[in-house]
């Protein structure tokens, strides 16, 4: 059964051969200086752009940046390197680009104004919460980004995968958020990184080790296979506490927000006008959105009506958007 699916996924004739993986994805054989210089200059270029994307909110140049996705290059090295359990040096490349890439993200921090909010940033509020789905859509990416590398007729779909499994724009906002100095802000975007970063190297494993790759070394490699096992399950710990955590929150604090519309609305009953527009929550903030053509009743009322109804120490946010209305004459008159 697993052979006729091998053959299916990855049939022979389009199968790359392990020099051709190595060729792409090992930075320290053939030209080592080339491949590196490309490598460096790529990933800097690619922070540049994601960093830039990141602090103007700008979807369509963040998703630029994720296309040239340098930093696939060596964890998909660390993914074949594993499963021919030999040194590749490609761990230390990853490691070392990813501070490279934050550094980068704490330097364009410093134009931000003070006071400014990290989280009213789409870029930076949807990758500071990830959960579990994410993780089980990133597996799905990694899969697919492997066989794609492993067969010769599908590499169209790379830049595809480059997208839906980012690497730089999480790390950037890491760089940004310890830059604003959002230390649980900036612990959430990493760990999207790390889960990526999982998701990419098992299924490199996976599909490597189904090409027969390693197993021609296993008879003489000097690393017993176990290690990489054991550090795959140490990641993946690392990795589904922190999201499954992240997840049951966000889900509690889902179920808090009717509760909580429901509070605000009473707290606006006797303002003509009023209206809670939407409640919702984001890396563990409450947010309100009201729309009110005049002033706000006090705080702490609707603090009050909150107690009870959602947990004690949770941050609420108010949102007020002024809706009045003002009679500018006649056109003409």
């Amino acid at each position: 059964m697993i052979s006729k699916v091998r053959a299916r996924v990855l049939p022979a004739s389009q199968r790359r051969s392990l020099d051709e993986l190595a060729e792409d994805l090992d930075l320290s054989s053939g030209d080592t200086t080339s491949k590196r210089s490309a490598f460096w200059t790529m990933l800097t270029l690619s922070s540049a752009i994601a960093a830039a994307g990141v602090l103007t909110d700008s979807t369509a140049t963040v998703i630029g940046a994720m296309i040239i996705a340098p930093l696939s290059t060596p964890i998909m090295g660390v993914a074949l390197g594993s499963v021919q359990r030999r040194r590749t040096g490609s761990a230390r490349t990853v490691l070392f680009g990813a501070a490279l890439v934050i550094a980068i993200g704490m330097a364009f921090s410093t134009v931000l104004p003070s006071g400014y909010d990290l989280l009213s940033n789409s870029q930076v509020a949807s990758r500071t919460s990830p959960g579990l789905m994410d993780l089980v859509a990133a597996l799905a990416t990694g899969l697919a980004g492997a066989v794609a590398l492993a067969r010769r007729d599908v590499a169209a779909v790379l830049p595809g995968v480059a997208i839906a499994i980012s690497l730089v724009p999480p790390l950037v906002v890491t760089g940004v958020c310890l830059g604003r100095l959002s230390g649980w802000l900036a612990l959430g975007a990493l760990v999207l990184f790390v889960s990526n970063l999982f998701a990419l190297v098992f299924g490199g494993m996976v599909v490597f080790a189904a090409l027969g790759h390693g197993a021609e070394d296993a008879a003489t490699a000097g690393r017993p296979a176990r290690r990489s096992y054991v550090a795959m399950a140490v990641l993946f710990a690392a990795v589904v506490i922190p999201l499954t955590a992240n997840t049951v929150v966000t889900l509690l604090l889902n179920s808090w927000t009717h509760r909580a519309k429901h509070a605000a609305q009473q707290w606006l009953a006797d303002e003509p006008g009023a209206s809670v527009t939407r409640v919702d929550a984001a890396s563990r903030t409450l947010h309100i959105h009201i729309r009110t053509p005049g002033e706000i009743p006090p705080l702490p009322l609707l603090l009050d009506r909150l107690e009870g109804q959602v947990p004690d120490g949770v941050p609420v946010v108010v949102d007020v958007v002024r809706g009045r209305r003002i009679d500018a004459g006649t056109v003409g008159g």
